[in-house]
Parts: C-alpha cells; sequence; structure tokens
C-alpha cells in the first residue's frame, strides 16, 4: 500500500495515475476535501497522517517546502515503521534534503528526495522528469516505483541533495527564460511589434537549439576567440534599451545584463566574446 501526503494539483495527479495503474493509494491532504475529492477514483481518505501511512510500504509527499514537509513528517513519525521508504517530491532546499536523509536514516527509514520537472498533467500522465540522487542501494530499490510515475528519472549519482540543487538550478533558468520572454514582448511592445510575431519567428528560428552549444562555450572558457564580441552586444542592447526608453516602457531584465556588461568592459575585456560575464561563475 501507498500512502500519499499532499493532494494538491501535482499530487493528485500522482495519485489517480498510481491507482490507474493497480495501486492501493492512501491519501492525506492538510485540507481535507482536497484527499477526500480522489476517493471517486479509489483512494481512500485520511484526516488523520498517521492513520494514512499506517502499514504503508512506502510514503510519497509533495508539498511547499521544508518548513511544511518537516511538521508533516514530524507528526507522522510514530506511525513511520522501521524500512519504511519516504519519496519526497517536493522542492526543498539542499541543507534540507541532506538534513532529512541523514535524520531519518539514523532511524532505519530511507528517505529519498526526488523533485521533478512536472506540471499536474505530467503527474497524471506520467511525463515529465525526475530527480534523484544519494545512497544508490536506496535508488535502485525506488526505481521500479518511481520510473512509471514519469518519463524520465535523471539520477545524479551519490551526492546526498544534488538532485534538490539541481531542481532550483533548473528553476532558476525556467524563472529567468520566462522573464526575459516578458522582456523581449515588452520591447516588441515599445517598438510596436504584435506579440504575434515573436510565436512566428520562434516558429522558424529555434534560440533553443543553441543553448547546449553556447553553455560548452563558456564552460570551456574560451571567451577571446569571440563569436560575438562583448563591444557588439552591449551596443545591440543599447538599442533596445533606447527603444524601451522612447516608448515609456520599463525592461526588467535588460538593465542589470546592460550592467554586467559594462562591468567587464571596464574591466578590458570589450573585445572577448560576450560570454564572458559568466566567467566568475564559472
Amino acid at each position: 500500500m501507498i500512502a500519499y501526503l499532499g493532494t494538491g494539483l501535482l499530487g493528485s495527479g500522482f495519485v489517480r495515475a498510481l491507482l490507474t495503474k493497480g495501486n492501493e493509494v492512501n491519501t492525506w491532504n492538510r485540507t481535507f476535501p482536497k484527499a477526500v475529492a480522489l476517493e471517486q477514483y479509489g483512494a481512500k481518505a485520511y484526516a488523520d497522517v498517521k492513520e494514512a501511512i499506517a502499514g504503508a510500504e512506502r510514503i510519497h509527499l509533495t508539498l511547499k517546502d521544508d518548513a511544511s514537509v518537516d511538521e508533516v513528517l514530524a507528526n507522522a513519525a510514530e506511525a513511520i515503521a522501521v524500512g519504511t521508504f519516504i519519496i519526497d517530491h517536493t522542492t526543498t532546499s539542499v541543507a534540507g534534503a541532506k538534513s532529512r536523509t541523514k535524520y531519518w536514516g539514523e532511524k532505519g527509514i530511507n528517505y529519498s528526495h526526488a523533485p521533478v520537472f512536472m506540471g499536474p498533467i505530467n503527474s497524471l500522465e506520467s511525463t515529465g522528469y525526475m530527480l534523484v540522487s544519494g545512497n544508490q542501494s536506496i535508488i535502485n530499490t525506488i526505481l521500479p516505483w518511481i520510473e512509471p510515475m514519469t518519463g524520465k528519472v535523471i539520477n545524479f549519482g551519490e551526492e546526498t541533495g544534488r538532485a534538490a540543487g539541481m531542481k532550483l538550478a533548473g528553476n532558476h533558468f525556467l524563472i529567468g527564460f520566462t522573464a526575459t520572454i516578458s522582456d523581449t514582448l515588452g520591447l516588441m511592445k515599445a517598438m510596436d511589434i504584435p506579440a504575434e510575431n515573436l510565436a512566428s519567428l520562434f516558429d522558424q528560428w529555434n534560440p533553443g537549439s543553441m543553448l547546449p552549444g553556447r553553455l560548452k562555450r563558456m564552460m570551456a572558457g574560451k571567451f577571446d576567440e569571440p563569436s560575438w564580441e562583448l563591444a557588439m552586444s552591449r551596443k545591440d542592447a543599447g538599442l533596445m534599451l533606447r527603444e524601451a526608453e522612447i516608448a515609456g516602457k520599463q525592461l526588467v531584465v535588460l538593465p542589470s545584463i546592460a550592467a554586467e556588461m559594462d562591468k567587464w568592459i571596464d574591466n578590458g575585456h570589450a573585445n572577448s566574446d560576450w560570454t564572458v560575464i559568466a566567467k566568475d561563475n564559472l
């Protein structure tokens, strides 16, 4: 039997998918009606977290943050039997993932942090990505359970907490990616260009295809062989900022990037590849 703690949008999708695969699932949620709503699909809802996990071979969690995970597990602790597997899909801090792995391991309980790059539809359809790291013996045990829950499991090796860090790094990129799209749309609006034109451009030109090569170049540190000189990219950034200024449009991301470019130009890197702005982070 599986206990699932946290049945919001992501958790409810996981529960429904587990049920369709023939699993028996007990559910608990702080807001009890959200757990009850899954009974129509075959789950058993419990208002008491200890009752929900009684007799469970494994416990899955999808909660808000470190504090909520620690609180829920503390409330459930007396009902968690030695040898139980806890698989936590919550996005948390690296330190939190490490401390929980150590704490529960000392009690003979197998805690694994397995954060995801998934939305509600992914958890329901068992697509997307799930990240793991840490004790490989434990991971090998849980793989047959978690692989059917996702499209791909990415294993980052023995380092406890590495999966938590990679989830944060990935989310950082997604936040920056989305903020940059917002800035780009703002620039287009300033230039009186319909947003649909950006979609048309990306239908034909996929900047995402450049990402692996760009990352490889940056990691190699070959800034003295420019494909786009920093001074020239800064010139273009200036044109963009000027267009926005003329239209009275405030961009959010680009001003910070331009300031970083100016710093590296002042340090003598005007003719370096513009990716030199990442040098201090390598």
